[in-house]
């Protein structure tokens, strides 16, 4: 059974900068989807960045591309968000998740792929 453990949130004023880390266990599956994702009050849950494994390759939302990066440490089995330039807008709780077997970088834009789910670290950006 897959678990994930987030840490690393906090509160920052805008321009700063956090870097989240989700330590997993138990995969099963090579080839899966590996992401972060936060919801604000009020607001729908939204994707921020994931990574397929099968390639490597990660996807970004327009609103964070250009200021945040994920990766992955295999040896750790951790995933990471670093995030820089940091705006008000960011402020959420940051998920991460992962979804296996995955088959394509595409498979992985559906949320509903993803179980389990970290409990969440929050993030609180201040103007």
């Amino acid at each position: 059974q897959v678990q994930l453990v987030e840490s690393g949130g906090g509160s920052v004023q805008a321009g700063g900068s956090l870097r989240l880390s989700c330590k997993a266990s138990g995969y099963t599956y090579s080839r899966r989807c590996m992401g972060w994702f936060r919801q604000a009050p009020g607001k729908e849950r939204e994707e921020v960045a994931t990574i397929y494994t099968g390639t490597g390759a990660p996807y970004y939302a327009d609103s964070v591309k250009g200021r945040f990066t994920i990766s992955q440490d295999n040896a750790e089995n951790t995933l990471y968000l670093q995030m820089i330039s940091l705006k008000p807008e960011d402020t959420a709780t940051y998920y991460c998740a992962t979804a296996g077997p995955a088959y394509s970088e595409r498979w992985c834009r559906f949320q509903d792929h993803y179980n389990p789910w970290g409990q969440g670290t929050q993030v609180t950006v201040s103007s």
